[in-house]
């Protein structure tokens, strides 16, 4: 992938079937551009070019290009990671995530803990927490960490086992379009690190009140948090770079026209003719639909922020849960929450519940605010800043949805009848329609609009054909 790091303060180059100075250009391993020199032998250079590729944060268009396994190439303009490679075959893949789909149904139907309190015996795994929510009259509730925790993921692992056997075997089914267009929609809502941190917390705070023992479900779910992660970077795009790496599908080709005549799927990458006349237009390779640039994206936006922030107010002030005991009945916010911990000791745990259900919501509200209100532009750096201040709101932006999957676990967890027992509170699912409303604005947001306010000077445009 022809892309090269620019200075601050320069004017981005957009490259067409060739590298930037006219030389092509692998990305390392470290994630730096090289020049690809000319053999000495020859006198000749590699035939790289294979087609066109656009950066999703900035819709710069760059030469495809081989890239060495365990490498990445970096977008030249605003540096975000077009593209990267595994030193890994799709065998290995295939295989890996074979056994993450054994782990994970390890980790939903064997006990997470075994709880002892006053000769009473407790014992639940995830979908039994799920069922009891349910059951306790709270719907919502449950079918959002239901969801999130168990059939989002669980759909991501069937749907990339099935793709990457597909690919193994060279060939392409019919529905495999719309296979990927579901992979596509659930992969940011798969939520298995942030149920696991959620785990560890419930864990603790029972730890001082009952006798509890890890049961198998806790060490396939830690298993899994590791393994879900390294299998998150198998988006579509990556997944259809194979199918085009092995000539299942035809690759972008520049046809000489100009950038904004061209416009790139965000779910396959395919880079296809655009006509401003007819507007969006279904991918010729996926099928989802096409934008040049999402229409409404600013009232859509402020419209999400303002509904987030609304619900915000109620998930802090309302109770996040009831205990009740032998001793009678307490409720807890988020705040008390985070309060008890540190008073039982983990004052690690009650800074990590601290940064993901205060300061991660009330910062992913700031900067998408932040974003909407300073449009003007100020340069290639502090665009740059904008871009990477964007992609930490996408990364934080399921941390949030911790303290539900607390509630949720120790509700199950506490259920001994006549003894303790706790209750999800109104701010549960307050507190989780905040974290899908901050979300959708994160999605909602188009980060190339920023780049779309450059300075257009023809001078410092490279169209080398």
């Amino acid at each position: 992938m022809s892309v090269s790091g620019q200075g601050a303060g320069t004017t981005p180059v957009v490259e067409f079937g060739r590298a930037h100075h006219g030389a092509p250009v692998y990305a390392n391993a470290g994630g730096a551009s090289a020049h690809a020199h000319a053999d000495d032998s020859t006198g000749e250079a590699p035939a790289l070019h294979r087609g066109l590729i656009a950066c999703k944060h900035c819709d710069t268009m760059h030469a495809d290009v081989a890239v060495e396994p365990g490498g990445m190439a970096l977008c030249s303009c605003c540096g975000y990671v077009l593209l990267r490679r595994s030193r890994f075959s799709i065998n290995f893949w295939s295989a890996f995530t074979a056994t993450a789909l054994v782990v994970f149904a390890i980790a939903n139907l064997f006990p997470l803990v075994q709880l002892t309190m006053l000769g009473k015996v407790v014992s639940t795994n995830f979908i039994g927490a799920l069922w009891d929510t349910w059951a306790g009259g709270q719907y919502i509730l449950s079918a959002m960490t239901g969801l999130m925790g168990f059939w989002f993921p669980l759909t991501q692992l069937c749907f990339l086992f099935w793709a990457l056997g597909c690919l193994k075997r060279g060939e392409l089914p019919p529905d495999f379009r719309a296979a990927m267009r579901i992979y596509y929609f659930v992969g940011p809502w798969s939520m298995v690190p942030v149920l696991m941190l959620g785990i560890i917390v419930a864990m603790v705070k029972f730890a001082g009140l009952a006798n509890l023992e890890p049961g198998p479900g806790v060490w396939a779910f830690a298993v899994l948090t590791f393994m879900m992660t390294a299998l998150s970077r198998f988006d579509t795009q990556r997944l259809w770079q194979y199918a085009q790496e092995g000539g299942l599908v035809d690759a972008s080709q520049d046809d000489g026209r100009p950038p904004h005549e061209l416009a790139a799927c965000h779910a396959c990458g395919y880079v296809q003719p655009w006509y401003a006349e007819l507007g969006p237009a279904p991918c010729r390779r996926c099928g989802i639909t096409v934008h040049k640039r999402h229409e409404q994206t600013s009232t859509r936006v402020w419209a999400l922020l303002i509904a987030a922030a609304v619900i915000y107010i109620p998930a802090n002030v309302l109770p996040m849960m009831e205990i009740r005991s032998l001793l009678g009945s307490s409720q807890h916010t988020i705040v008390g929450g985070v309060i008890e911990l540190w008073r039982l000791g983990s004052w690690d745990l009650a800074i990590i519940v601290f940064v993901a259900s205060v300061v991660v919501p009330i910062t992913k509200l700031a900067a998408l605010t932040l974003l909407m209100c300073i449009r003007r532009w100020h340069g290639v750096r502090s665009q740059r800043q904008r871009t990477r201040l964007y992609e930490l709101v996408e990364y934080i932006g399921q941390w949030s949805m911790l303290d539900v999957f607390v509630v949720v676990l120790m509700a199950a967890m506490a259920n001994f009848p006549g003894v303790s027992q706790i209750i999800a509170g109104p701010a549960a699912a307050s507190f989780g329609a905040v974290v899908i409303f901050t979300m959708l604005a994160a999605m909602s947001y188009d980060p190339r609009t920023g780049w779309d306010r450059r300075p257009r000077i023809p001078s410092d445009v490279t169209d080398e054909r």
